[in-house]
C-alpha cells in the first residue's frame, strides 16, 4: 500500500518545525500529472536568519565538537537506521515530488544510508600529523571544522546529495543550514525527521525551503556563514561564488556537465549501447554526469545508433507509480527548455533520429531523444539539456575524439568504450574530466571521489577526499 503524502510541511530550524513568518507556502507539483500534491512553508530571509543563528549557537556551544569522533559517527549510523523505518514514505515522495520510478525511490534511500554509514565510519579516521622540529619543540596539525556550512542541493537528487553533504559536515564538527530545492524538497524534510529521531543536537542540522533568489541569496551572503557547498547551474554558481568572494569563504562547487562517451571502432556495441542508454535515460537524463554526448568512430555510428534506438524503444515512459521505466522531467519550465533546445538542434541541421516532442498526456514527459549528424560546434553539442537527449558526433582518429570530447566548457565526467586497454588508458589520461568510466557508465560509488574541472566546478564530493573540503588545517608549535 502506497504511503500517504502529507499535505503540508514546515521548515526545520533549531530542532523545531516552524511555519513561514509571513504565512507564505510553496506548492509542490507532481511532475507525473502536473497537479499540486502538497505545500511547504516558504522560507525567506527571516527563516534563513533564524536557521543560521541556530547553527551558530550549536557550533559555538561545541555540541558536536565536544563529542568524540566515534560518537559523531554513531549519530550517522543512527540516522541511517531511522531512514529504514521511513523508506516507504520516502520512495512515495520521490515518485510524486521528484518524478522517479518506484525502484529508484527505494534506491535513493539505500544510497542515502550508504553515504551516512560510509562517513560515519570515517569520522574517527581523519587525523592530523606530527612534524619533527628537533629536540626542543613539538609541532602537530589538527583538522578543524570551518563552522556553519551553507548547503544548496539540486532538485534531481536532493536526498542523497543532501545527506552526503550533511554527513561530511557533521562528522567533521561543522553545523549545517541547508536550502532545499523548491521543486522537490519533501524527502529532505523526512531526512530532518530522521536526524531529530536519531538525537542529532538541536541546531546542528537546519533545513529551509524557499525560492532561490530570496532564500538562497540570503543564505550564501549571510555574515555568519563560514563555508558553502553548492550543486546547481553554472549561472547560479557564479552568483554564489560572487557572494563567497565578498566574504572570502571556501566553497565546494558542482556545476553540471556535458559528458562525452567515446566509442572506438572495436567497442562492444551491445555493451556500449546498454551503458550509454542507461547513462542518458536514468531519471530522464536529469543527472549532472549523464552520458549526453556520444562521440563514435565513423565506422560504427550507424549500427550503434540503431542499437541505441532499440534501447530507447524498450523503455516505457510514464509515472513511476504506474511502474514505468522512465519518468517525467521535473517541471513544465524544464520541459519547455528541453523542447526549445531540440528545435534549435533541428534548425542547426542535426537529424532527429527519435523523440524530441513531449508526450500527449498529463505531466512533463519527453521520450528518449537521439540526434545524429551533430557537429561539435552546434548548441546541442555544447549546452546541457538536463533531459533524456543524446547527441551523436562522429570522429575518425583518436586525436579527433579527444578534441571533440574536451571541446566544451565543462569537465565533469567522460567515458571510453574499447577492447584495447592501452587505448583506453591513453584516452583516459587525455580526457579533461573529474572522472572517466571505461566500458561502463558510473563505475564506482560512494567511496570514489566525484567532482568537476573547468565550469563543472571544483572540490570533491564522495570518497575520503570529500572530507577534506569540510576542514581546515591548524598548526600547533610548542617550544619545550
Amino acid at each position: 500500500m502506497a504511503a500517504e503524502i502529507r499535505p503540508y510541511w514546515r521548515n526545520f530550524i533549531g530542532g523545531e518545525w516552524l511555519d513561514s513568518s509571513d504565512g507564505r507556502s510553496i506548492p509542490i507539483v507532481d511532475p507525473g500529472n502536473g497537479k499540486v500534491i502538497s505545500r511547504v512553508a516558504c522560507g525567506g530571509a527571516v527563516e534563513i536568519d533564524l536557521a543560521v543563528a541556530a547553527a551558530r549557537r550549536c557550533f559555538q556551544e561545541r555540541r558536536l565538537q565536544s563529542l568524540t569522533p566515534a560518537a559523531r559517527g554513531e549519530l550517522m549510523f543512527a540516522i541511517a537506521g531511522e531512514l529504514e523505518t521511513l523508506a516507504d514514505e520516502i520512495a512515495e515522495l520521490e515518485i510524486h515530488d521528484n518524478g522517479k520510478t518506484r525502484a529508484a525511490g527505494y534506491n535513493e534511500v539505500k544510497l542515502t544510508q550508504r553515504y551516512l554509514r560510509y562517513y560515519g565510519g570515517m569520522a574517527d579516521k581523519l587525523e592530523g600529523r606530527q612534524i619533527p622540529l628537533g629536540d626542543n619543540a613539538v609541532d602537530y596539525t589538527i583538522r578543524m571544522p570551518y563552522g556553519v556550512s551553507a548547503q544548496i542541493v539540486p532538485w534531481n537528487g536532493p536526498l542523497p546529495v543532501g545527506a552526503r553533504s550533511i554527513a561530511c559536515a557533521l562528522v567533521t564538527g561543522n553545523t549545517v543550514v541547508l536550502k532545499s530545492p523548491e521543486d522537490s524538497p519533501l524527502s529532505l524534510f523526512v531526512l530532518a525527521e530522521a536526524c531529530e529521531r536519531a538525537g542529532v543536537p538541536k541546531g546542528a542540522v537546519n533545513i529551509v525551503c524557499g525560492y532561490g533568489p530570496e532564500a538562497g541569496a540570503a543564505l550564501v551572503a549571510h555574515k555568519d556563514i563560514d563555508h558553502i557547498v553548492f550543486t546547481g547551474s553554472v549561472a547560479t554558481g557564479k552568483s554564489v561564488l560572487r557572494a563567497a568572494a565578498e566574504r572570502v569563504i571556501p566553497c565546494v562547487m558542482e556545476l553540471g556537465g556535458k559528458s562525452a562517451a567515446i566509442a572506438y571502432a572495436d567497442a562492444d556495441l551491445d555493451n556500449a549501447a546498454r551503458n550509454i542508454a542507461r547513462g542518458i535515460l536514468h531519471h530522464a537524463g536529469q543527472i549532472c554526469s549523464a552520458a549526453s554526448r556520444l562521440v563514435a568512430h565513423r565506422s560504427i555510428v550507424g549500427p550503434l545508433v540503431e542499437k541505441l534506438k532499440a534501447e530507447a524503444a524498450r523503455r516505457t515512459v510514464g509515472p513511476g507509480a504506474e511502474g514505468c521505466d522512465m519518468g517525467p522531467v521535473i517541471s513544465e519550465r524544464q520541459l519547455q527548455r528541453i523542447e526549445t533546445l531540440c528545435e534549435v538542434g533541428v534548425t542547426e541541421g542535426a537529424t532527429l533520429a527519435t523523440g524530441g516532442k513531449r508526450l500527449a498526456r498529463d505531466g512533463f514527459f519527453l521520450p528518449p531523444t537521439i540526434f545524429t549528424d551533430v557537429r561539435p560546434d552546434m548548441r546541442v553539442a555544447q549546452e546541457e539539456f538536463f533531459g533524456p537527449v543524446l547527441v551523436v558526433i562522429p570522429f575518425d582518429t583518436p586525436e579527433e575524439a579527444i578534441a571533440i570530447a574536451n571541446g566544451t566548457d565543462y569537465g565533469l565526467a567522460a567515458g571510453v568504450f574499447t577492447r584495447d586497454l592501452k587505448l583506453a588508458l591513453w584516452t583516459a589520461d587525455r580526457l579533461v574530466a573529474g572522472q572517466v568510466y571505461v566500458n561502463d557508465w558510473w563505475v564506482g560509488g560512494v567511496e570514489t571521489p566525484f567532482g568537476g574541472t573547468r565550469r563543472s566546478g571544483y572540490g570533491r564530493e564522495k570518497g575520503q577526499e570529500a572530507l577534506l573540503g569540510y576542514v581546515q588545517t591548524k598548526n600547533v608549535g610548542i617550544k619545550l
